[in-house]
């Protein structure tokens, strides 16, 4: 029998072969043999509109006007956001907009400068 690795996500002992893939019947984790030691679920890409990866210190463009709750005023197309935060979440930037204060803005609506 084959020494399979425990699963990077759960450290289950009982993986399986399939295909390709090594998958974890009790978390239901599937990777790649080469892979399993990168733990590549820990670290997420984001991306703007365009397809550029973000990273945290980035400047961004907004693509689009944005409602803002409990404000009367909108993002604009064109604001520029500068030192962005990549977090998780529903709204993945964290970032501070000059005249706004501190938001949560979602990857889809910037582009990358």
């Amino acid at each position: 029998m084959l020494d399979l690795p425990n699963c990077p996500k759960c450290n289950s002992e009982y993986t399986y072969e399939d295909g390709s893939l090594l998958v974890c019947p009790e978390c239901g984790h599937e990777w790649t043999l080469g892979l399993e030691t990168e733990n590549s679920e820990d670290k997420k890409v984001i991306k703007d509109a365009n397809g550029n990866v973000l990273n945290d210190g980035d400047s961004v463009t907004i693509i689009k006007d944005l409602k803002v709750k409990g404000s009367s005023s909108a993002l604009k197309v064109g604001t520029k956001v500068k030192n962005i935060r990549l977090v998780d979440g529903d709204h993945n930037i964290d970032c501070h907009i000059d005249g706004f204060g501190a938001m949560k803005l979602k990857s889809e609506f910037v582009k990358k400068i």
